[in-house]
């Protein structure tokens, strides 16, 4: 058993204090991100040449069905890597639906059906 004189417990409790509030009890903050050292002016640029590539499924499935031939289900499946009735569902739901577009299913000679958009020029 140890003796504490007073001088010895104010002393003791005066650090105590100072590390108390020292102490930081607030969860911690996440770290800050590194930043790449890539900058705007220093990715590549496209040559007016290149053809932009469409950036969303949705602009994918408006191109094909924008082709005189049409395209089937099938292949929107590949394209999108979608399954079936979510293909038909979109087809109905979006393109049909929420777009507007007037949506023409026909089946081909080699028993195939195929979907396009048709202009509402022609349709009207």
């Amino acid at each position: 058993m140890s003796i504490l004189n007073p001088t010895t417990m104010k002393a003791d409790n005066a650090e105590a204090a100072d590390t108390a509030s020292s102490v930081d009890n607030r969860t911690p903050t996440r770290k800050a991100r590194a930043k790449s050292g890539v900058t705007v002016s220093e990715m590549p640029k496209k040559t007016k040449d290149e053809a932009p590539v469409p950036s969303t499924k949705t602009d994918i499935v408006l191109k094909k069905l924008k082709s005189a031939k049409g395209i089937t289900v099938q292949a929107l499946m590949e394209a999108t890597g979608w399954q079936a009735h979510s293909v038909r569902g979109f087809l109905s739901g979006t393109v049909k639906k929420k777009l507007g577009h007037e949506l023409l299913s026909e089946t081909g000679k080699d028993g195939q059906r195929r979907y396009r958009i048709i202009d509402a020029k022609i349709a009207g």
